[in-house]
């Protein structure tokens, strides 16, 4: 399976941010949209960075006041990606050797259309392993069809 095929299923929605809204704007982004991360865009389709709950975390340790910073002052710039058409193991092998948890989709002129999670794999995988056992079930029984 695909990228695709997780985006079907959960929509291409991304939230994006400016690189120069404040942390306290990206907090509230965070909370109404109910994600853990925000790709940082100018305009929307091309990809300047990506801002995480932990990125925002980690400032207010160092700085209390890191609330009032902009966006790109904690943003993480060099951004991995896939493809739609990347299968859903070599995403799962890239998230976890670099230990992220977000991937931006982009398009072949790179132009963001989606955005993947790690609960979004775990949860297609789950889904995945439900019908390959349910299957063998019904083959045990005899239920085949």
């Amino acid at each position: 399976m695909h990228v695709q095929t997780i985006l079907s299923a959960k929509g291409a929605e991304v939230a994006t941010i400016a690189p120069a809204a404040s942390l306290s704007d990206a907090v509230a982004m965070l909370r109404e949209y109910g994600f853990g991360a925000l790709v940082v865009s100018s305009d929307g389709a091309s990809i300047e960075g990506i801002v995480s709950e932990r990125d925002i975390v980690r400032a207010l340790a160092d700085d209390p006041g890191a609330l009032a910073h902009d966006v790109a002052s904690v943003m993480s710039s060099d951004v991995v990606t896939c493809r739609p058409a990347d299968s859903i193991d070599v995403l799962m092998l890239s998230m976890t050797e670099r230990r992220i948890r977000h991937l931006p989709v982009v398009d072949d002129s790179t132009s963001l259309t989606g955005m993947i999670s790690i609960g979004d794999v775990v949860k297609y995988r789950l889904g995945e392993l439900e019908r390959e056992n349910d299957q063998l079930q019904q083959y045990i029984q005899g239920n085949v069809s």
